[in-house]
């Protein structure tokens, strides 16, 4: 007994199922589609000897196989129990499936403890934790939306959000262009160069940088839906004002943290400089720069998630009739929710890989940086 290894979800999760037993069916007699006896014992057969197994003494790698594969083959097959049976899930039906999910948490967990010795064992492992993890958000959401009858307008599950997102990729492939590669892009460039210069430009020259720091931090407070209608009155209903708004909120970001950047290097290392003879712009070349580094890929990563923030905020003040934060407004007042929620996850993805090309951009300029090297 002592070799047995015991953990408080597979625990839970058999208590859990003792519970779903005791309040069977899964499903209210009014299903269209009935569980028969055999689907339902094979799901409970499949939990309960996942959590068994997983106290059996066995590597981390082999337990969690064990635990993905009955939390996901289980979690899948309770999933398919409510094709057209929307509405009937009981309180057996949920205590299962939580059952599932705290075994899903359990491989997570003995996943984080493997070390692979691999780059590409230690690269799929960061993905295949979070994607495990997402998972179950979406399956969670999925089992309560429909298990419990949720209406419709108020959050559809995440298949009709997918299916209207494969019905509409033509529209949301416009979107994207209107308002990612023309708004967020150009406006995300002009503004983090234009900051990027002028910080140098303020730790050259005192005054600037007494004067105009203090207004930078007052601007980087306005409220979006206060600058979003006067950008659109001057610069007109199509992307150039939108471009204005994420110029406006992504300035001063990059220039607060690269003068905050620049005035990192040590002064023992600009002492060293000044004993090579070396001017004020080899010292920022050589010196400064490179110790800025990490601050600016900090203001590059915080632009990005603000760039596409406010060119969809500011496309709701006016915009033709194309774009995300158009189209999220104007199906909103449709009821259309599932056509919203598709929008949001364009973003969201549009999003992620805007901030993961940084970031890895950021590890390949900054691999000498005691953070890079350290993960």
């Amino acid at each position: 007994m002592r070799h047995l290894t015991f953990s408080w979800q597979s625990v839970v999760a058999l208590l859990l199922c003792v519970g779903a037993l005791t309040a069977l069916p899964l499903l209210a007699e009014g299903a269209a589609r009935a569980l028969t006896d055999g689907t339902a014992s094979l799901i409970f057969t499949i939990v309960i000897a996942a959590a068994l197994l997983s106290f059996a003494p066995q590597p981390p790698a082999y337990r969690a196989t064990v635990l993905f594969i009955g939390a996901h083959g289980a979690g899948w097959m309770l999933l398919s129990a409510l094709s057209g049976n929307e509405g009937t899930a009981t309180r057996a039906f949920f205590l299962l499936l939580f059952a599932c999910w705290l075994l899903a948490w359990r491989c997570v967990t003995e996943l984080s403890k493997l070390q692979p010795v691999t780059t590409f064992g230690k690269s799929a492992l960061q993905l295949l934790i979070p994607a495990i993890f997402g998972a179950w958000i979406l399956i969670l959401w999925e089992a309560v939306t429909r298990g419990a009858g949720v209406p419709f307008i108020l959050l559809p599950p995440p298949s009709a959000i997918g299916a209207r997102f494969m019905a509409s990729l033509p529209i949301l492939g416009a979107d994207v262009r209107q308002t990612i590669f023309k708004a967020v892009l150009i406006g995300y460039i002009v503004g983090c160069l234009s900051g990027f210069v002028v910080a140098v430009l303020a730790d050259r020259i005192a005054f600037l940088r007494r004067g105009l720091l203090p207004i930078g931090n007052m601007v980087s407070a306005l409220p979006i839906i206060g600058v979003a209608p006067v950008m659109v009155m001057w610069f007109g209903f199509d992307w150039p004002s939108k471009a204005a708004v994420v110029i406006i909120m992504t300035f001063f970001p990059m220039l607060v943290n690269t003068v905050a950047g620049l005035a990192a290097s040590g002064s023992m290392e600009r002492d060293l400089m000044r004993t090579y003879a070396s001017g004020y712009w080899q010292t920022l070349l050589k010196l400064r720069l490179p110790a800025a580094m990490p601050f600016i890929f900090n203001a590059l990563k915080i632009n990005s998630t603000l760039a596409l923030i406010g060119a969809i905020v500011a496309e709701f003040f006016g915009t033709p009739i194309v774009g995300m934060g158009f189209r999220i407004s104007t199906e909103i007042g449709r009821m259309n929710v599932d056509m919203v929620w598709a929008e949001i996850a364009v973003a969201a993805l549009a999003g992620s890989i805007f901030y993961g090309i940084i970031a890895l951009t950021e590890r390949a300029v900054t691999f000498w940086h005691p953070s890079i090297r350290g993960g």
